[in-house]
């Protein structure tokens, strides 16, 4: 396959599932924020988000102080924010559109028709309106996306390369989704304490994985089982380990004379999550263990660049 083709296919995956990890991110940050606490509790909460999404510099040089409305309002609209939801899915449509030949009518017409629902949207908003609503509108149109793929594309390496970016962006924000609420915790908390029942109920569900915790765990919804079952979990289809899983596969049907170093790394990482314990991770420290698999993500995502797209391609 041409690289550019690749390429394009990569990031219209990765845009699409980024838009919806990003509303995901914004749901269960806006739903803990209905629970009684003080203005500074909130200012705080948002500015851990915009943080872990990497859009506190950008944000607080285009907008100053750190509102929970702000913070809604630069994710999800901002045509100044080359990271929300709206950009991310023009830029979706963007890359679909550079290679039509290669996609199904059918994959064609639902992203397409996805941005431009999304303009329709952003010009007849109303204030009063509740932001899950426009969370919910995105994540469905996702769903939509990606079982348009699924029943459609030819097994090729088109559709890989389309999952390869899927994936490994959804790895990417699983973790991130993760860190925005276990990075607050003090060092030292006890891990099987039962926690604020709305609070990791509100995380789980942000991730589609309430009722899989329930299946899996029967119990109290605790820290250390949230992390066990978002990280570890191969069963679970948003864990990391199911991510890396999909990428490792992934790779080795695509590989090619100078991705060998990539797979490696891949495998590397796969093995540490399929051979890990959630006491390892904890010993580390949660937050630390977060970060370093974020750098490992980062890292292979440039590989997978050079390897195999167009030369100098951004995110």
């Amino acid at each position: 396959m041409l690289s550019r083709t690749a390429d394009h296919l990569y990031w219209m995956a990765r845009y699409t599932e980024r838009a919806e990890n990003l509303a995901r991110m914004l749901d269960v940050n806006y739903r803990m924020s209905l629970l009684r606490q003080d203005e500074e509790g909130v200012r705080q909460r948002w500015s851990a988000t915009l943080t872990i999404v990497g859009q506190i510099g950008p944000y607080t040089a285009a907008r100053g102080a750190v509102t929970q409305d702000g913070a809604i309002e630069w994710i999800s609209w901002s045509r100044d924010n080359p990271g929300s939801i709206h950009e991310c899915l023009r830029l979706a449509r963007e890359n679909a559109h550079a290679v039509r030949g290669t996609l199904t009518s059918e994959t064609w017409e639902t992203l397409n028709s996805t941005w431009l629902e999304v303009r329709r949207f952003g010009q007849s908003r109303k204030p009063d309106l509740d932001p899950s609503d426009f969370f919910e509108w995105v994540k469905f149109r996702s769903h939509l996306a990606r079982g348009v793929i699924q029943g459609t594309m030819l097994r090729d390496e088109a559709l890989k390369f389309t999952w390869l970016g899927t994936y490994l962006e959804r790895a990417d924000n699983t973790a991130r989704i993760l860190d925005s609420k276990f990075e607050p915790m003090a060092a030292g908390t006890d891990w099987d304490a039962t926690a604020d029942y709305y609070e990791w109920s509100a995380l789980l569900r942000s991730v589609s994985a309430f009722e899989i915790y329930r299946k899996v765990y029967r119990d109290l919804i605790t820290p250390r089982r949230v992390a066990e079952l978002l990280i570890l979990r191969d069963a679970m289809p948003r864990s990391l380990l199911r991510c890396l899983t999909q990428v490792h596969d992934t790779l080795a049907v695509v590989s090619n004379d100078r991705s060998t170093e990539t797979e490696r790394r891949a495998g590397e990482i796969h093995a540490s999550l399929l051979y890990g314990r959630i006491d390892d991770v904890l010993a580390v420290g949660m937050h630390a263990w977060l970060l370093q698999f974020l750098d490992r993500i980062a890292d292979l995502g440039q590989r997978i660049a050079q390897d195999f797209l167009v030369p100098a391609t951004t995110s």
